[in-house]
């Protein structure tokens, strides 16, 4: 790699802040809390996200379904093609 063009790449902690589940990875995030957590003995910059896999109902199972079976041939029924 070309030295002084890349950004720094640093391991950080990112917490859902609805579950409190943590994220160890790595990162070139330049913005963090200015918070530090220790995980594994270690002390991490911490990013809070509003949403993760933990906590968006895609992925924890949660989601509803928007039940559109019968809509367009209410609409027909309602409104009918007119000859």
């Amino acid at each position: 790699m070309q030295a002084g063009i890349h950004p720094e790449y640093k391991d950080v902690v990112f917490q859902d802040i609805s579950t409190g589940e943590t994220f160890l990875t790595r990162s070139t995030i330049k913005k963090t809390s200015g918070e530090t957590i220790t995980l594994d003995g270690n002390e991490y910059p911490v990013v809070r996200i509003e949403v993760s896999s933990a906590s968006h109902p895609f992925f924890t199972g949660k989601q509803s379904l928007v039940d559109t079976e019968g809509r367009v041939e209410k609409f027909r029924q309602k409104y009918g093609l007119r000859k």
